[in-house]
């Protein structure tokens, strides 16, 4: 969960919203959001306990055609896209520790490496994950801890002021909240790998809320030690926040030690997508003979088709830096489909009330309609404010179901006559 986003868009939520409040709320109202979708997302695990997350909700909750138009998302460029982005800032704040080698170079190398561990088997690649996430969760702690410690406070209020609560319905906090939702991004990570995962009616739940419970705890105290320590002027509208801000509390070693842990952080992050993309494809193979290449597991028991197409697809996107412009118009769709999987929960206690489920969303039905109210102000706000990149996402969906019905013709056409057709 925890990529360049938390360090990165203070800068530019300070200039719409202008009070400490406001602008810690949005790290709360963002944690609680996810958190009401992890609760979702469990019940719909204990369900439907199989790999892929999103394609595997909607296509037992709605249609097969609309999980394979979210399968469709993923495997194509919902996790490439942020990779090659997370591999481009990696190259970006590596560049002054690694002197002389290109940050193209450097982030090329971040995304091999890191499927090269996946690659190796899962307990391999795994230790790998949990190694870079635990050094990156010391790091942020130090930081907090030090910045608490040594910073100057300024002139600032936690505390609500008259209009603070108005300012939660209006665009300037939605539009904020998109970039903070991203930033959550990754807290239904786990429902990508449950195949791989020991106990899942037990373990997922406990993964979930802990993982969104620690990221909320974590982003809310950077942004207060943020605001606490630095004057906002310092970094308004900049995107190195967290490289600004370390610079004028710690001086030069404040900002290496900043940049060190961004690109820890970006190396978990990467890791992460780098495990769970993949198995989107792999399950999509074991469905449709068309793509049963992708299901295909090497000796060490790993999808390696299904990642190494991720991993040509996230260093194609890196090399045409393109991926920016990818991940402005999938945004609207991957959110859409979220909300669909969300309100699947309503759904299926209509449609499937006896259907078992080891664990029940807690809540139910606050929980879901507080993640479909956020979610879909989201959605609208994207959609007025960003309507050609909206629309280019839904053409992107549309595209996912023509291919569904290749995919799935082909696999209704009886074998005598697949060689004809071939013939």
């Amino acid at each position: 969960m925890v990529g360049v986003g938390v360090f990165t868009s203070l800068g530019f939520q300070v200039q719409t919203l202008s009070s400490g409040f406001s602008l810690i709320l949005l790290w709360v109202v963002g944690g609680v959001v996810a958190m009401c979708g992890a609760a979702c997302y469990a019940e719909l695990s204990g369900m439907f306990p199989r790999s892929s997350g999103e394609y595997n909700f909607l296509h037992r909750t709605y249609h097969a055609a609309f999980g394979f138009i979210a399968g469709w998302l993923s495997a194509t460029v919902g996790f490439a896209a942020p990779v090659a982005l997370a591999a481009m800032a990696f190259g970006e704040y590596a560049k002054p520790l690694l002197p002389g080698i290109s940050p193209l170079t450097l982030g090329l190398g971040v995304i091999w490496i890191a499927t090269a561990f996946h690659l190796a088997g899962l307990r391999t690649g795994a230790a790998f994950h949990n190694a870079a996430t635990v050094i990156k969760l010391v790091l942020i702690v130090v930081f907090i801890v030090a910045g608490i410690a040594y910073g100057q406070p300024q002139p600032i209020s936690f505390a609500p002021a008259a209009g603070d609560l108005g300012r939660i319905f209006t665009a300037a906090f939605a539009i904020n909240l998109a970039f903070v939702m991203y930033a959550y991004s990754g807290w239904n990570a786990s429902t990508y790998i449950i195949g791989e995962i020991r106990d899942p009616s037990r373990t997922l739940p406990l993964a979930l809320f802990f993982g969104v419970s620690v990221v909320l705890v974590l982003y809310v105290a950077l942004n207060a030690v943020f605001l606490y320590t630095t004057p906002v002027e310092k970094f308004a509208g900049q995107i190195q926040v967290a490289t600004i801000i370390g610079e004028h509390v710690f001086g030069a070693f404040g900002g290496t030690l900043v940049g060190a842990l961004i690109c820890i952080g970006l190396v978990s992050s990467i890791s992460a997508m780098m495990w769970i993309g993949p198995r989107v494809t792999m399950v999509m193979g074991e469905d449709f003979p068309l793509l049963r290449l992708f299901a295909w597991r090497s000796r060490f028991g790993v999808p390696s088709f299904a990642i190494g197409f991720q991993l040509v697809v996230a260093s194609l996107l890196l090399l045409t830096q393109s991926f920016e412009a990818v991940l402005d118009f999938t945004q609207f769709s991957l959110t859409l489909c979220s909300f669909c999987a969300v309100a699947g929960v309503i759904v299926l206690r209509f449609t499937k009330p006896d259907h078992p489920r080891p664990y029940r969303c807690w809540g139910y039905p606050v929980t879901p309609l507080i993640f479909l109210a956020v979610t879909g102000f989201m959605l609208y706000y994207l959609l007025v404010s960003r309507p050609a990149q909206a629309l280019a996402g839904v053409a992107l969906m549309l595209v996912g179901l023509v291919i569904y019905f290749i995919v799935q013709h082909h696999a209704a056409v009886p074998a005598a006559d697949k060689a004809t057709v071939i013939k």
